[in-house]
């Protein structure tokens, strides 16, 4: 059965549309209002709350109402932009007494405060987003078949830098791509080269300082030849992802390559 994208995405705006946080709350205040049934909100809204609303509805009735239904309106309609917007807040830096929040927007996300339907939305409409582009970089990838099982740790290692590849955390991919393979290296060392190699870098040995002792020590270790090539080339993006900026797609692509091909390389026995 064929899972078609864009239908999603049209059940998740119609769920949107139908459900977005404080639309019925305003909608039913201008109702209310506009009945002449405004005291029904004494029961429902706390004392200072009623007696504000019930000042400004005096002072125009008619301004009062058609205010209500706007906020109705752009509540409803500006959903998914000030969902994403609520996402973003938490992913990056936010600077303190900047911008002025719209009204709507401030009561929609107080009623949201325990629902979290802004995240929950923006989550569901990202993960949409990602679905097409992740597909199409999975068929970049083939299985990576080992004769030999390396550990726990470096198989999750390896599934969370492919996740990262595919959901376009391309930095991210890099920076673990060394960390399987530092994981994978260290359970093939012979017993001797890894107490040395723990006293000699403290219990920190970087990929780099692996690679280093291997080098050396090629024929000791019983690596492939062909392996330090293609870990170094792992090594050097990872460095450049976390010293030197923000990775490519095709960095990434060609890091996560290398270091699958470097696994079945170390563990072909």
């Amino acid at each position: 059965m064929a899972i078609e994208i864009d239908r999603l995405n049209e059940l998740l705006l119609k769920m949107a549309d139908e459900n977005a946080p404080g639309r019925e709350f305003s909608a039913a205040i201008a109702e209310l209002a506009r009945t002449g049934r405004f005291a029904h909100l004494r029961d429902v809204l706390p004392a200072v709350v009623y007696d504000e609303l019930w000042q400004r509805y005096q002072s125009s009735p008619v301004a009062f109402v058609e205010e209500w239904e706007h906020l109705a309106h752009e509540m409803q309609q500006g959903f998914i932009q000030h969902a994403r917007q609520r996402l973003t807040s938490l992913t990056r830096l936010q600077q303190a007494g900047t911008g002025h929040t719209p009204a709507w927007k401030a009561i929609q996300r107080a009623l949201d405060g325990r629902q979290n339907d802004l995240l929950r939305a923006a989550v569901a409409a990202e993960f949409l987003d990602l679905v097409e582009p992740a597909v199409a970089r999975a068929t970049h990838l083939r299985e990576c078949v080992v004769a030999s099982p390396s550990s726990d740790e470096a198989d999750r290692y390896l599934d969370e830098a492919t996740r990262c590849y595919f959901f376009a955390l391309f930095t991210a991919c890099a920076v673990i791509c060394r960390s399987v393979l530092e994981e994978a290296i260290k359970q093939k060392l012979p017993e001797g080269m890894t107490k040395l190699i723990r006293s000699r870098y403290r219990n920190a040995a970087t990929l780099g300082n692996l690679l280093h002792e291997i080098n050396n020590n090629l024929l000791a270790t019983g690596i492939p030849a062909e392996f330090p090539r293609l870990a170094n080339q792992v090594n050097d993006i990872g460095k450049r992802a976390v010293h030197h900026g923000l990775l490519s797609e095709d960095e990434s692509r060609s890091c996560l390559q290398n270091a699958r091909e470097a696994l079945q390389l170390l563990l072909q026995q």
